[in-house]
């Protein structure tokens, strides 16, 4: 079975954290393509510290690839979008602790971009995701 792989060329420094610079994804490859997921638990409510909504958001990440027969290891690539404050190291730091967890040692690419504000006050981050597995012929 051919799966995504890492491309990481030999000219290029390593990437700077747990992430991969680019992702191969084969032909005849199911794709999950999400909508940034947002830190909303299924009664409506949202953790106030960051950490939480990190946590609430791989937690939803999760269900939506099981939804389609995924896991985590089946991620190809992270989008994260943070809300940026004066303490944006701090927040950087909890955000890739969470991803790290989350993704248990699997690689992705992965890009984190800071923002004046979501679409709701009180979400300090979203995240995206593309995940593709192999599609046996």
């Amino acid at each position: 079975m051919t799966k995504p792989r890492e491309l990481a060329p030999a000219g290029m420094a390593p990437p700077v954290a747990a992430y991969a610079h680019a992702m191969h994804l084969p032909a005849g490859s199911d794709l999950v393509v999400t909508s940034g997921v947002v830190p909303t638990k299924k009664d409506g409510s949202v953790p106030a510290l960051l950490s939480e909504q990190a946590s609430v958001v791989w937690q939803n990440i999760a269900m939506i690839l099981a939804e389609a027969e995924m896991t985590m290891s089946d991620i190809i690539s992270v989008t994260t979008y943070l809300v940026n404050t004066t303490d944006i190291a701090s927040r950087l730091a909890i955000v890739m602790e969470a991803r790290d967890s989350a993704m248990a040692g699997h690689r992705a690419a992965s890009t984190l971009v800071t923002v004046p504000a979501l679409a709701r006050q009180e979400w300090q981050l979203e995240i995206s995701v593309l995940a593709a597995r192999h599609v046996a012929s």
